[in-house]
C-alpha cells in the first residue's frame, strides 16, 4: 500500500491508545479456565460472521473441553450499546463476545463498555507488530486500541457503483458529482452512515476530496463537506437504513449509482443480488478510509469465559482460520494478519476474487492514501451530526 499516509508516524502515533505488550500486561497472570465447558452467546452487529463463523465453529469443535455450545444473535449496530449498557447496569450481561465494526465499536468506547485485553491480557494474545500488516496494524493502534481485537481488514472506499447504460458520463470530482446527482433527482443514495460500512466511508471520506480544512475534525472541520451533503440531499428521496438495503434498490434499477466499498462491490455481485456487469469509479482526491472488524468482550464477562474467548480471539489470528475471511469477497480482501495470500484461501473464495474482482481494486491500493478513520469520540459526534442535520430530514426505510 506504500507510504502515503499508513505510515510509521501514524502507527507510533496510536500506541498511546493501545498498551499491548507494556508492564500491565506482561506482569498479568493468566486467568484460569473453566472447570466445565461454557456456553457463548456471541451478537454481530457488523455482518462478522459471514467472514468468521467457521473459524470459531472450528475452535468450538477442537476445544470441546471448554466450549458446550455457541449461540448467535444478530442486531443492528446502533441497538447494541444501548442494549448492552443496560445490561450491565443490571449486573446480567448475556452476550459473551461482539463481533462489531466501527460504529458500535466507537460507542462502547465513549462509554466503557468494552475490557481492556491487550494491557490486562496481553500475555494470551499475539504480539501485534508480529501478527496484523501494516495497516491493519494502524487500525489497531489507533481504533481498535487496547479493547477491540481487530479480526478482519479492507482497504473499503469511498468508492461508487454505477449502471453503466444509464450513467453515460461518469463524474470525476465531487463537483461532477453533484451537478450529476441535481440533473437526476433520486437515482442516488446511500445508506445512513451509523449502520452501513460504505456509509461510514463515504462520510468520512468526502473531507479527503473536498479538501476540507481538517478531515479529522467533523464538527470544527467539516464546514465544506457539511455543506456538500446537504446539498446533495436536495435530490435524495431517502436514505436506506442499512446497505443491504441500498444495494437492493440499486440491484432492482430504482437506484443508478450507490456508494460502496471493495467488498460490497464484489459480494452482492457474488450473490445475484446486483447485476455483474456493473461498473465502479472512484472521485479525483479519495483517500481509502480503511474498515476493521474487531472482537470485544464486554465488561461484566465472567472470568471463567473471558479465558476461553482470549483463546478464540487468538486462534482467529492464526493464518488457517484469517484465509477464511477472503470468503466471497464480503470484506475484500478480508485478513488483518500478514502473509496471508488469497493461494491459502478455500477454493470457492479464489474463484470468486477471479471471477469478481477487478484489476483495478490492485492499481487504487497501490496508489491511494491510506487514513485512518476518525478516532471514537469524533466518529460518534460524526454520526450523531448526519443524523440530525442530514438524515433526519429524510426518513429511513
Amino acid at each position: 500500500m506504500g507510504d502515503r499516509s499508513v505510515s510509521r508516524r501514524l502507527v507510533l502515533g496510536g500506541m498511546a491508545g493501545m498498551a499491548a505488550g507494556g508492564p500491565t500486561g506482561l506482569g498479568a497472570q493468566p486467568l484460569p479456565l473453566p472447570a466445565q465447558p461454557v456456553a457463548l452467546t456471541i451478537i454481530d452487529v457488523a455482518g462478522n460472521l459471514q467472514l468468521t463463523q467457521v473459524g470459531i465453529e472450528r475452535f468450538r469443535t477442537q476445544n470441546p473441553k471448554l466450549v458446550s455450545r455457541i449461540n448467535y444473535q444478530r442486531a443492528p449496530s446502533p441497538e447494541l450499546p444501548g442494549k448492552l449498557k443496560a445490561q450491565q447496569a443490571a449486573g446480567r450481561v448475556d452476550l459473551d463476545l461482539v463481533l462489531t465494526g466501527p460504529g458500535a465499536m466507537s460507542d462502547g468506547v465513549e462509554q466503557g463498555l468494552w475490557i481492556e485485553v491487550w494491557s490486562k491480557h496481553a500475555e494470551a494474545l499475539p504480539k501485534p507488530e508480529a501478527t496484523y500488516h501494516e495497516a491493519a496494524l494502524m487500525m489497531q493502534r489507533n481504533f481498535g486500541r487496547d479493547q477491540g481485537v481487530a479480526v478482519a481488514y479492507s482497504p473499503s472506499g469511498p468508492i461508487f457503483e454505477y449502471h453503466a447504460d444509464k450513467v453515460r458520463t461518469v463524474p470525476k470530482t465531487a463537483g461532477d458529482f453533484l451537478q450529476w446527482v441535481k440533473a437526476n433527482p433520486n437515482r442516488f443514495t446511500y445508506a445512513r452512515p451509523a449502520n452501513s460500512g460504505p456509509g461510514w466511508t463515504f462520510l468520512m471520506g468526502m473531507p479527503y476530496i473536498l479538501g476540507d480544512s481538517d478531515p479529522k475534525d467533523p464538527i470544527k472541520g467539516w464546514d465544506k463537506t457539511w455543506a456538500w451533503l446537504k446539498e446533495l440531499d436536495n435530490a435524495i428521496d431517502h436514505y436506506p437504513g442499512n446497505t443491504t438495503a441500498s444495494m437492493r434498490e440499486f440491484g432492482e434499477g430504482s437506484r443508478d449509482i450507490v456508494v460502496s466499498t471493495c467488498g460490497w462491490d464484489i459480494n452482492p455481485r457474488v450473490l445475484g443480488i446486483v447485476p455483474k456487469e456493473v461498473e465502479v469509479f472512484a472521485l479525483d482526491g479519495t483517500h481509502w478510509v480503511p474498515d476493521t472488524q474487531f472482537m470485544c468482550i464486554p465488561k461484566g464477562v465472567p472470568p471463567e469465559k473471558v479465558a476461553v474467548l482470549l483463546q478464540l480471539m487468538a486462534f482467529m489470528l492464526k493464518p488457517e482460520q484469517q484465509a477464511l475471511t477472503y470468503d466471497k469477497g464480503y470484506f475484500y480482501p478480508g485478513p488483518a494478519a500478514k502473509d496471508v495470500t488469497l493461494a491459502m484461501a478455500p477454493a470457492e473464495s479464489q474463484e470468486v476474487v477471479r471471477d469478481y474482482g477487478r484489476p483495478l481494486y490492485a492499481k487504487l491500493i497501490a496508489e491511494l492514501p491510506v487514513e485512518t478513520p476518525l478516532a471514537p469520540d469524533r466518529l460518534v459526534a460524526a454520526f450523531r451530526r448526519w443524523d440530525q442535520e442530514v438524515g433526519a430530514k429524510k426518513a429511513r426505510q
